[in-house]
């Protein structure tokens, strides 16, 4: 895939973010990060705008920026939302699923499972393809930038979930169950899956955090 400078940009400080290659708990200097990246100014304040808007950094100080701490209460928050809204979207989804849609579902399914094991953002990048393709059919565009916004927001908690807690496999399965009940016509089951699966996920990284943060 082709990516225009910014995008890489912003792809690169989020790899990097992930990989605790940046300072933590401190300023994020503009001029630092447009040495280091190659880069003038503008790009990077502008990119720094784009990881606030999407979680990834928080205020520090009157005018910076510094790399949000990952805590359990705004994981559990956001999971907690996500348990709410994404049965309810699915819900209105299952009746316009088609073939197509659960053919393309299946697509990203196998992407996911041959992409680098240590390449964490597109594993999450795929994992809300995957969502993503499974709500377009609800047709419900206010709830479905809600969601959209969740999973933003979600990304690097998913990130860190795979890369220490080695979630993805498990993850996995729950998907291929997921794509199994709506294959079946079973909309109580696929309910109860996609349910599961955000909430057994949440509670773990919640736990994970409160007792290693």
């Amino acid at each position: 895939m082709h990516y225009s400078k910014t995008d890489s940009l912003y792809l690169q400080l989020k790899h990097d973010i992930v990989h605790g290659k940046l300072p933590q708990n401190t300023a994020l200097k503009q001029t630092l990060l447009a040495e280091r990246y190659g880069v003038s100014r503008i790009p990077i304040r502008d990119t720094l705008q784009r990881l606030k808007n999407d979680g990834w950094l928080s205020n520090h100080g009157k005018s910076s920026v510094m790399i949000r701490p990952l805590n359990s209460s705004d994981a559990e928050d956001l999971y907690l939302m996500r348990l709410h809204l994404e049965p309810m979207l699915l819900g209105h989804a299952i009746p316009n699923i088609n073939f197509e849609t659960l053919g393309k579902a299946q697509d990203i399914l196998l992407k996911l499972k041959s992409s680098e094991p240590r390449d964490i953002l597109q594993q999450g990048e795929l994992n809300w393809q995957f969502h993503r393709c499974l709500y377009l059919p609800a047709d419900r565009p206010a709830l479905f930038d809600t969601v959209t916004q969740l999973h933003q927001l979600c990304a690097r908690y998913i990130g860190f979930q795979e890369m220490e807690l080695d979630y993805l496999s498990h993850s996995q399965n729950e998907h291929e169950a997921l794509l199994t009940a709506l294959r079946e016509d079973d909309r109580q089951k696929a309910n109860k899956v996609l349910t599961e699966h955000i909430r057994i996920a949440g509670e773990q990284l919640v736990r994970y955090l409160k007792q290693s943060l």
